[in-house]
């Protein structure tokens, strides 16, 4: 069996910066994203060193804390810029409004910067649909020799968090304009 790794010194908030700039430029996150990456190094120190004070922990967890908020402080770390690119992203894959706006708040997104960033109009989430239709291939996607089952490809869209109504519209759509509403998602 091997030997357990020694935990060595703990973290400093020194270590703590220079292993969130690491994070950083591979992956992009929010501040609440960050602060769990970073408790978790903690965590994993803390349990490799075995015994240690609550204090220290909890001066630890203070120093992710302060990291977090000056790298939000220098803009290395914007919520809204990550929400915005999650929001398109997610879009031109065919993810629903309601889908998305979940996404954003299990990635510690403020709910009032998911609102400010979630499209309002109709026409996002229309085109979202046909690209979920495309993916699917439901609707104007449809194999030529394939049986419509309009009941079952309303609840695929149904249970991919599309209305009734907008995914009434996308089945009902004819190949070109479907194409040309995808076209249109990937230019925005």
């Amino acid at each position: 069996m091997a030997e357990p790794k020694a935990a060595g010194p703990p973290p400093t908030e020194t270590s703590l910066r220079e292993a969130a700039l690491a994070y950083l430029s591979r992956y992009g996150t929010t501040q609440a994203g960050l602060v769990r990456v970073l408790d978790r190094k903690v965590a994993r120190w803390v349990r490799a060193a075995g015994e240690v004070s609550s204090e220290t922990t909890a001066a630890l967890r203070t120093a992710v804390r302060v990291v977090a908020q000056r790298l939000v402080t220098a803009g290395i770390v914007d919520d809204t810029l990550f929400a915005e690119a999650r929001v398109r992203s997610l879009n031109r894959a065919g993810r629903s409004r309601l889908v998305v706006a979940a996404h954003l708040a299990a990635r510690g997104v403020d709910s009032a910067v998911a609102r400010a960033v979630l499209p309002q109009d109709g026409e996002t989430e229309q085109a979202a649909a046909v690209a979920f239709a495309r993916r699917r291939r439901i609707g104007p996607f449809r194999r030529a020799d394939a049986e419509p089952d309009s009941r079952r490809e309303l609840g695929m869209m149904a249970r991919a968090g599309f209305t009734q109504e907008i995914a009434s519209q996308v089945l009902r759509l004819e190949p070109d304009a479907a194409e040309a509403m995808l076209n249109q998602l990937k230019q925005s």
